[in-house]
């Protein structure tokens, strides 16, 4: 039977299940989007034979938004992915992320390799990578938004602003987000997910150190130069922290939004590392 929806930690996720019994890819979205950004890759998936789930992850779901920020700390986001696959009857599945989900999916290869068969991030470089280019780049001064997030409830009452809403909506165009998109990511974030999905940020000072270990799964990590958040520096550092067989491909002129704008480009990639 197809998920519709799973249970972990007390909260309920609501998951898209696609496919048939083939092997198990789970997608896991960014901020601020939810499951529905993987449309247009799911059926290259799907017609490849894969299994696809793509859950709203925590603070997304409606009956996933925990209130404290401690409650979106790493290794609970990295629980719930793993109870995904436990309730899907999945022991081993591939793992792809975009943005925060690509975070999730780097703490997820790191804390469960043995659970992967492969992992891809969309956008987002190793966690030290990107550690190491805030004090060789200009990445810190693209990661600014990120201290701003730590504000209490100041952005949710930006968000819920007229005039904040009108910023945060053409900042998301402006990162390359289709308007109807942005109108409705702002919708959703109004609707109750903002202090959920500002949560991840704000749960950074519990995400610990990271292991000095390297990801030993197979590796597949696609970066776009148009990416206003996130510099090449990172992602040429990537590999560093990779030991396992490691791919590393790069779109041109291609924003931060992957999954929404390449994934006809894309697809033909993740399917090759996939088998």
């Amino acid at each position: 039977m197809a998920l519709t929806s799973y249970r972990n930690d007390g909260l309920t996720f609501e998951v898209d299940d696609s496919g048939g019994d083939g092997e198990v890819v789970v997608l896991l979205h960014g901020f601020p989007q939810s499951r529905t950004s993987w449309s247009k890759l799911t059926p290259h998936l799907v017609q490849a034979g894969y299994r696809v789930l793509a859950p709203d992850q925590r603070g997304y779901s409606p009956g996933a938004r925990p209130k404290r920020r401690r409650d979106y700390a790493i290794d609970l986001l990295v629980a719930d992915i793993v109870a995904l696959a436990d309730n899907a009857g999945a022991r081993r599945f591939h793992v792809v992320g975009h943005d925060w989900g690509g975070g999730a999916a780097w703490a997820l290869a790191e804390r469960h390799p043995e659970r992967l068969l492969s992992m891809t991030s969309l956008s987002t470089p190793h966690p030290r990578a990107m550690v190491a280019a805030m004090v060789r780049s200009n990445q810190a001064l693209k990661s600014w938004y990120m201290l701003a997030f730590q504000l209490p409830w100041l952005p949710e009452a930006a968000i819920s602003s007229k005039r904040g809403g009108t910023r945060v909506r053409q900042a998301l165009i402006d990162a390359g987000m289709a308007p109807a998109e942005a109108e409705s990511r702002l919708d959703m974030l109004r609707g109750g997910a903002a202090r959920g999905a500002l949560g991840w940020y704000r749960a950074l000072p519990f995400a610990g150190k990271p292991a000095g270990g390297k990801i030993r799964v197979p590796t597949l990590y696609i970066y776009s130069t148009d990416d206003v958040a996130l510099g090449g520096k990172a992602a040429d550092l990537t590999g560093s922290y990779v030991s396992g067989p490691y791919t590393y491909e790069v779109l041109d002129g291609v924003n931060h939004w992957i999954p929404d704008v390449a994934a006809d480009t894309i697809a033909p990639m993740i399917l090759d590392h996939l088998a």
